[in-house]
């Protein structure tokens, strides 16, 4: 029996069939093409000696040629489906992967451009590729004419090596892809030296030495090129790096993201919410005795943390309070096998220096300190995970948030996660949980909604931070300084969140899809759930159960929106003043 409402259709809302909460008219294409890449990708990269394809940044010209050609067969069977007589659920598909083939062809064209430019970087390539394709199937080898070409290889790549450290800087971006050719040009020479070696008598006894000399260098060379790199160093104290990507790439991004809006509107959105939320602080501010100095409330807020060793206790009550929250609300059904089932661990003091508050998934990963850690960073770290701020995102990371979108994005529709996921569902739907919370009166305290509200500001700065950054106008320093002079952050915090930010692997957009993907997700709220065409629970019954889709494709399913096969994005979600 299913955990959640089967519903009547209603007008102008799609409550989905449970015809289609598995599968759609065009997600056997969405599942072959994924398959189909791959292969390819298993087939043409660099296969381990276990057999297993251990995945790459860069491609060989011979993968990107197969990979273009499969991009163009798919398309010209998406072109012969009968997109007309399809559900809207098959149209979505449809138009996403349309849109995702096409997104993927324009990047391997831009590969094929950074690899022309490249190649003068790579002398060697052609050798070391042509032994790889013989691996491939088995192909006997000579052992001596491989060492002899391995030896010759390791004079051309000398060569190169000595002309690429005597010569200038190279632009940041062709740096990193030539070493990063180079690296997958050494994986390609591991993966056949490895499937020969030990096996052919007369390989094994010739190429060993040669191997080890030229795979050594291979390794050096491209240090050398990385060293090379006129990567903007920034002479700020911050220590953090980052490589800002300009603005007409955050625009591209954003129009493949399916986001209606450029880099200054949502600069401009950032701006507006900023505003709202510092209206909301100066009346928790006022409420709490002192007046417009809402950095004194705040500072009350922080100091109100718990014992060490007593965090894990508070994540249990405050996970129950929002539960408890959710039920009384009547706003979605909660599977109770998904409550009962989420994990905990804590971080460790390495990953709270670029994580410093608690992250969640499947469990929740708790950031508090350990005995480890100096005194002052305990005491921030301990003002920064206070009950009032943790209080305002326990759910964004269990239930209703990040565990209960595992839970469910494992048993419906399972092929969007992979071919649809994107930042702007992920933290979009968690984000969402945030602002409709606190509208429905989850912070009931001004403490509890200067928590809250610190989150929100927070998800404001992100966009500006985020996006300052990539338009070349902010140092990292200076996004530090305005998450404690605007948000209220600790510093150590502030530094670890935007050392996240930048050095990890996060996209450029995803910081800035939290807030932006939740007011999607909350203006579609709006026009369901308080017009009266769909109740909280048939809602959160139906989003949920889409899994990963950009929110412009969510809301066409839901309101059984008419669509064309060549549809664009062109949604706008956000009303500015």
């Amino acid at each position: 029996m299913s955990l959640f409402f089967a519903s009547p259709a209603l007008v102008n809302a799609q409550v989905p069939s449970v015809l289609y909460e598995q599968a759609t008219e065009t997600s056997g294409n969405v599942i072959q093409y994924l398959q189909d890449v791959r292969a390819i990708d298993y087939f043409y990269g660099a296969m381990s000696s276990g057999g297993r394809w251990g995945g790459s940044s860069v491609h060989s010209p011979e993968q990107i040629t197969r990979l273009m050609k499969l991009n163009n067969d798919h398309l010209a069977i998406l072109k012969k489906l009968d997109f007309d007589k399809m559900s809207i659920y098959g149209k979505a598909d449809y138009i996403l992967l349309r849109q995702k083939i096409e997104n993927n062809q324009v990047l391997l064209v831009n590969e094929q451009k950074q690899q022309k430019a490249a190649w003068l970087y790579v002398p060697f390539a052609d050798s070391i590729y042509a032994f790889e394709q013989k691996r491939r199937r088995g192909t006997a080898v000579d052992g001596e004419m491989i060492a002899n070409m391995l030896h010759k290889m390791l004079a051309v790549v000398k060569k190169a090596k000595t002309t690429v450290e005597a010569g200038n800087k190279i632009p940041e971006q062709q740096a990193q892809y030539a070493a990063d050719l180079v690296d997958d040009i050494k994986n390609r020479l591991k993966s056949a030296y490895d499937f020969y070696n030990g096996y052919d008598p007369m390989f094994t006894w010739w190429v060993p030495k040669p191997y080890e000399a030229l795979s050594s260098l291979l390794g050096e060379y491209a240090k050398s090129i990385r060293s090379k790199s006129d990567k903007k160093i920034f002479n700020d104290g911050s220590n953090i790096g980052g490589n800002p990507i300009g603005k007409d790439e955050i625009n591209r991004q954003l129009k493949s993201e399916m986001i209606a809006y450029t880099a200054d509107e949502l600069l401009r959105l950032a701006d507006q919410e900023m505003e709202w939320c510092r209206k909301e602080l100066l009346k928790a501010s006022r409420e709490m005795g002192f007046g417009d100095d809402w950095r004194a409330a705040q500072e009350k807020v922080k100091n109100s943390y718990v014992p060490a060793g007593k965090q894990p206790e508070l994540i249990i009550k405050l996970n129950d309070d929002a539960i408890q929250f959710i039920n009384q609300k009547k706003l979605m059904n909660l599977p109770p096998l998904a409550e009962e089932t989420w994990g905990m661990i804590m971080m460790s003091p390495e990953r709270q220096l670029v994580n410093p508050f608690f992250t969640g998934g499947r469990e929740i990963s708790i950031s508090y300190p350990t005995n480890t850690m100096s005194h002052e960073d305990k005491l921030m770290s301990m003002r920064g995970n206070n009950p009032y701020f943790s209080r305002g995102t326990v759910q964004h990371e269990l239930v209703p948030g990040h565990h209960l979108q595992f839970y469910m994005n494992s048993r419906y529709k399972t092929y969007r996660q992979s071919a649809f996921n994107t930042p702007f569902t992920t933290e979009g739907w968690t984000l969402y949980w945030e602002l409709l919370l606190y509208r429905e009166g989850f912070a009931k305290t001004p403490e509890e909604r200067i928590g809250m509200l610190f989150w929100r500001m927070h998800r404001c700065a992100r966009i500006t931070f985020s996006l300052k950054f990539h338009l070349g106008e902010w140092t990292p320093q200076q996004c530090v300084d305005y998450l404690v002079n605007e948000v209220g952050h600790e510093y150590a915090n502030a530094h670890g969140e935007v050392k996240r930010s930048f050095e990890a692997n996060y996209g450029p957009l995803y910081q800035l899809a939290y807030l932006v993907g939740g007011l999607q997700l909350f203006s579609i709220h709006k026009e369901l759930v308080d017009s009266g065409k769909m109740s909280n629970i048939q809602f959160h019954d139906a989003v949920i159960k889409e899994n990963h889709l950009p929110m412009e494709m969510l809301r066409a399913t839901l309101l059984n929106q008419k669509l064309d096969r060549n549809y664009e994005t062109r949604w706008k979600f956000y009303e500015f003043k």
